[in-house]
């Protein structure tokens, strides 16, 4: 049996906030209001749904997103255009940088509501030598 995330529920303070910045920073589109959610669809399939709720009832959760080198770079670029405080760690004790683990690129940022943001170019582990098959 296959088995594939679908899609998810992100607590936000303002769905629409929520939504729409990620979507600006990672040049998304931020899709139809459907009942109390703001979708965003990513390019595996996967819907990532805002919903806004109580501030005081917002969990903060980590969302880690796989780019190109190319969406980094616009995704680098906004964000620093927009003045939002980038990482190179996810501790956030390294502001300003960008960390080069796995041989990519990789940041950490605060969304509205909250929520760790990370963007990566390589997926973790990537750089590891697989041994070869006896």
């Amino acid at each position: 049996m296959s088995v594939e995330l679908n899609h998810t529920i992100i607590h936000s303070r303002s769905n629409r906030e929520s939504a729409e910045f990620l979507a600006h920073l990672l040049d998304l589109e931020v899709g139809a209001e459907a009942g109390p959610f703001i979708p965003i669809s990513l390019s595996n399939g996967v819907t990532l749904d805002f919903a806004a709720i109580p501030a005081e009832s917002i969990t903060p959760q980590h969302y880690a997103f796989l780019i190109g080198d190319a969406g980094f770079d616009l995704a680098l670029r906004r964000i620093r255009e927009a003045g939002i405080t980038y990482y190179a760690d996810p501790h956030l004790e390294q502001p300003g940088e960008i960390n080069h683990h796995h041989g990519g690129r990789g940041l950490y940022f605060m969304d509205p509501a909250g929520h760790g943001m990370e963007i990566i170019t390589r997926p973790y582990g990537s750089d590891e030598v697989t041994p070869a098959a006896s």
